[in-house]
């Protein structure tokens, strides 16, 4: 019986037991966390095309009222210009910034106005490329003074359209 051998006077099964026992109390704590935070947030409704989806978040609200009045709302929800066109890429930038736009939201550590990412600026800009590519083609050519890569970013000139949120 040599797996009954005690160890500083308990036995190491008993151990083992509590060891894992937290473990499973920890795991199952921290998954119950997140699933009731899932969801409190309407985390399902992040996978959809829904642009309500965006106002769940009472900062975006604003953001939503104005594509709602905006010309980009006949032909395209907030995934056709804030995510990328690939199912892998939309995918994971949505996971991305959920995961990050939750925290922040959470801690409540977020500028107000809310800003674009250096990332998120770049998905928007390619998204108006896809969208817009007789335009942006032709005029690709042309570098305007201050662009880093000499190329005209959509957003330096369209800075409102599809929410005119100033």
């Amino acid at each position: 019986m040599t797996h009954w051998k005690r160890t500083n006077g308990e036995p190491r099964r008993s151990r083992r037991f509590w060891l894992i026992a937290f473990i499973v109390v920890l795991l199952g704590v921290t998954a119950g966390i997140g699933a009731f935070t899932f969801v409190y947030a309407k985390g399902a409704s992040y996978m959809t095309n829904d642009p309500a989806a965006c106002a769940n978040c009472h900062i975006m609200q604003e953001h939503f009222d104005a594509w709602r009045k905006s010309t980009h709302h006949a032909v395209a929800v907030c995934n056709d210009c804030h995510a990328p066109h690939d199912l892998i890429g939309k995918y994971a930038t949505k996971g991305r910034n959920g995961f990050w736009h939750s925290f922040y939201f959470t801690t409540g550590n977020f500028p107000d106005p809310i800003r674009i990412t250096p990332r998120n600026r770049e998905v928007t800009e390619h998204a108006c490329r896809y969208c817009h590519a007789a335009i942006t083609d032709a005029i690709d050519g042309h570098t305007a003074s201050g662009e880093e890569d000499g190329s005209v970013r959509c957003a330096r000139c369209h800075r409102y359209v599809g929410h005119q949120v100033r």
